[in-house]
Order: C-alpha cells, then sequence, then structure tokens
C-alpha cells in the first residue's frame, strides 16, 4: 500500500472501544465459535465442538487477573492458529452475497425540500445495514472502511 491510501484508511478507520474484561472473553468465546463454525459443516458435529468449547471457557471462570491475562493470550494465538483461510460469511456482511442489495437511498434524495414524514426512519444505517450505534463500536456516521478481504467493516 502506497502512503497516500494509508493515510486515507487511518482518516476512515473507527477508534478501538475500550472493552472490559468480561467483553473480551465473550468475543474471544464468539469469534472461537465462528472459527469453528467455518471449519466444520455437519451442525451434530458443531454442537459437540461447540460444547467442549464452553467447557473450556467455564473451567477457567473465576481464575486470577494474571491467569487470566495468559489465558487471553493463549486463546487469541490458538484462534489466530486455527483461523480457516475462506471463513464463512453471512450474506449481508461484506463478501456475503447480499451485501449493499438494495440499500435504502438517504432521506435527503427522498426528501430534497427537509420535510420528513413523521413515519420515516431517524437512524443512519452501517453498510452491513445494521442501525449505527457508538457504543457498539460499529458507527459508519462519517465514513468506513470495508475490507473485502478481510470480509470485515473497520
Amino acid at each position: 500500500m502506497n502512503y497516500a491510501f494509508r493515510e486515507a484508511a487511518a482518516q476512515i478507520r473507527q477508534k478501538p472501544v475500550n472493552l472490559t474484561p468480561n467483553q473480551e472473553v465473550a468475543r474471544l468465546y464468539r469469534k472461537s465459535l465462528k472459527t469453528l463454525a467455518a471449519w466444520v459443516i455437519d451442525r451434530n458435529i458443531f454442537l459437540d465442538q461447540a460444547t467442549d468449547l464452553r467447557g473450556r471457557f467455564d473451567a477457567e471462570r473465576g481464575c486470577s487477573n494474571a491467569k487470566a491475562v495468559r489465558l487471553m493470550r493463549e486463546g487469541k494465538a490458538e484462534l489466530f492458529e486455527f483461523t480457516h483461510p475462506d471463513p464463512y460469511c453471512v450474506p449481508y456482511m461484506p463478501g456475503g452475497s447480499l451485501f449493499m442489495r438494495n440499500p435504502p437511498p438517504p432521506l435527503e434524495i427522498c426528501f430534497p425540500d427537509g420535510n420528513y414524514p413523521a413515519d420515516a426512519p431517524t437512524h443512519t444505517m452501517n453498510p452491513d445495514l445494521t442501525i449505527c450505534r457508538p457504543e457498539t463500536g460499529k458507527s459508519a456516521v462519517g465514513g468506513v472502511l470495508v475490507d473485502f478481504g478481510k470480509k470485515n467493516m473497520e
């Protein structure tokens, strides 16, 4: 990537959200389940493996902070090791077949005079057609970088 592209991407990228340790563990667990779903096709096998994964997380619940930091580091390394080269993608997310299909037009286009009807939506939509909420860290207000190589939004 050249310098100009990196600078443009840096302006569009959103700031990372500060997470509590419980939120970090929940996100690691959720990403682990998604990675497992990318590798396992059969639903019954997936459920068995997901139960084992949940047991691994529950076995370490309530551990000391030092052990929790070590387990998070090891968990992220294991997740990186088992990441699928072409993960399953939800159809309406970047890389999916429904991404940005039939997006709602901006209200400024539909009502150029500014007279919005009472039942017009007052929320802004992300490119994956979810509602923008800054507290979730997923708010495309102003702009968002869609990375089709990683199949995500930044």
